[in-house]
């Protein structure tokens, strides 16, 4: 558990930088651009493996149950999957959708985190999903304090093409269908069928 934490900690902790301007400028000015992404990114990458490495551990180890959810909410899960899979799409591609939803990925983010607490009621994913789904809402207000186009990707501009709701649609419902099918299973370790 001590490594889940760890990666969360470093994880969430570096994601929460670009949440304080001043900080964020601070290392940007002591780093340089490049220093400070190079920086962001290697923090990030070895977060993201703690936490991988720790949350198997974890439920390798078997972590302990805080509630024990009824079957059906796995199905609920699943349904609530899909447009978390159309909003990630959506936040890098110019479309309706995330002119609609301003900033999908947080959108998608906290839909992942919900769905996974309604399934999951062992402490490592209370941790894992509990603390995306509470950096989430963090970041989501910290956007709305920032400012207008603060929190979007820079490369992402234009207008949304005539069929590009339903290219994004279409996208996130073939990823879905992926990790449904077999990349679930793979990469994380669980089947959900």
């Amino acid at each position: 558990m001590v490594l889940l934490v760890a990666g969360l900690v470093l994880f969430l902790g570096v994601h929460l930088v670009p949440t304080r301007p001043a900080l964020r400028s601070g290392l940007i000015s002591k780093l340089g651009e490049y220093g400070y992404k190079g920086a962001f990114t290697l923090i990030s990458a070895a977060g993201f493996i703690l936490i991988v490495y720790g949350y198997g551990a974890a439920r390798f180890d078997g972590s302990p149950i805080l509630y024990d959810p009824p079957v059906w909410l796995r199905h609920v899960t699943l349904l609530l999957m899909i447009p978390v899979f159309i909003f990630l799409v959506a936040a890098y591609v110019p479309c309706r959708i995330r002119n609609a939803l301003k900033h999908p990925m947080l959108v998608a983010i906290k839909l992942w985190a919900l769905s996974h607490l309604l399934a999951n009621g062992d402490l490592a994913s209370v941790l894992l999903f509990g603390s995306f789904m509470a950096w989430a809402v963090f970041d989501r207000i910290s956007v709305k304090r920032r400012g207008p186009g603060a929190g979007q990707p820079d490369f992402v501009s234009g207008d949304p093409g005539k069929w590009s709701d339903v290219s994004v649609i279409l996208v996130g419902l073939a990823l879905y269908g992926l990790f449904v099918w077999k990349l679930h299973a793979l990469l994380i370790g669980v089947s959900v069928t």
